[in-house]
């Protein structure tokens, strides 16, 4: 009885995520920033994915985009994710098995079950710097993760937080001369409330979400003593999906993509394959449509700590005057009872 109603609570809470996604379609301007590595940390696109592990998931990555352009993007982040009231039906840690074999192998798979009912909570911190705008955001979410299936689970989460949007007027351009007191007005702030809403389906071999950022299509006017400018935050969708393949008992294949909508610009996709050996090291590559190329690498250094790097490649007309984009991602799994050195749910 208590199962059938977390599940029509579960039921109730999915309906009002899918209602604020659908809301939130409509919108102009590409506005968030891109995340090469987005496999390592799903949570930075959908916060339904908060809670999705029975540890506390904690990610900090930091992004130069177009190293070599003055003012190029510069996103540093820090999320931090884990559940409530998730139970685990394994018996033993991944970290005992006989030697030689895989513990992450297929027969691992064949025993994994569906989430029972449990929900999941997660802070996330951004601060993303283009040219005079510097956008620092922090946001809290809530997750409900519930068993549809023997083996597939969904989950609807919802982040709610503040964005302060800082433009630095010294750094603006203006076409015919004026008074140096109007460029040197130092920084004009505004702050806004934000939300960020997502559902997230999984299972053993494949994961597929949607989600929506920046729901509330607000303007921004900046004004102070000496300048008054505006602009608009625009909603932005995303669709991700990914699958797993095997080559091997000890090599695991995952190809994935992300869709980007913002409207009326063209669709956004980022096509990205990874392929792991055992729990151990990670070697991945990506492309993204009429813009680059990227290669990643990472390590499982232990069941606490993992680390990713990845490097883009411009393959757009910026090429001439950029020399690459760098990534990297450090991750920390906090009371990881099973000794994983790869997440069971995010791989």
């Amino acid at each position: 009885m208590m199962f059938q109603e977390n599940k029509f609570q579960g039921l109730r809470f999915f309906a009002a995520c899918s209602m604020m996604l659908l809301l939130s379609v409509v919108g102009y301007g590409q506005q968030r920033p891109h995340y090469t590595q987005y496999i390592l940390n799903n949570y930075i696109i959908n916060p339904a994915v908060a809670g999705i592990e029975n540890y506390t998931d904690i990610k900090i990555s930091h992004r130069h985009q177009w190293v070599g352009i003055l003012d190029a993007p510069v996103t540093t982040y820090v999320t931090v994710h884990g559940s409530i009231g998730k139970e685990d039906t394994r018996t033993n840690p991944t970290t005992f098995v006989p030697e030689g074999e895989n513990p992450r192998g297929q027969a691992y798979w064949e025993s994994y079950t569906s989430a029972q009912p449990h929900h999941g909570w997660g802070f996330t911190m951004i601060n993303d710097k283009t040219g005079p705008l510097n956008r620092f955001s922090v946001y809290g979410t809530y997750a409900y993760h519930l068993g549809i299936g023997p083996r597939t689970s969904l989950s609807g989460g919802i982040s709610v937080g503040l964005t302060n949007n800082a433009l630095n007027t010294s750094k603006l351009l203006f076409d015919n001369p004026i008074d140096p007191a109007v460029a040197s007005s130092g920084y004009l702030n505004k702050m806004r409330p934000d939300v960020n809403a997502g559902l997230w389906l999984y299972s053993a071999d494949f994961f597929a979400g949607i989600s929506a950022q920046q729901i509330m299509n607000q303007g921004l006017e900046f004004s102070g003593n000496t300048l008054t400018t505006s602009t608009k935050s625009y909603p932005h969708l995303f669709v991700t999906a990914g699958y797993k393949l095997y080559a091997n008992e000890d090599i695991s294949i995952i190809p994935s993509a992300v869709l980007r909508y913002v409207n009326p610009l063209p669709l956004g996709v980022d096509l990205n394959v990874k392929a792991q050996y055992r729990d151990r090291v990670w070697l991945g590559a990506g492309y993204r449509l009429k813009d680059g190329l990227s290669a990643m690498a990472g390590v499982n250094i232990s069941n606490v700590m993992n680390i990713g790097y990845a490097y883009d490649y411009t393959t757009s007309p910026l090429q001439n005057f950029t020399r690459g984009t760098h990534e990297i991602v450090v991750g920390f799994m906090l009371g990881n009872k099973w000794g994983d050195l790869c997440p069971r749910n995010l791989w």
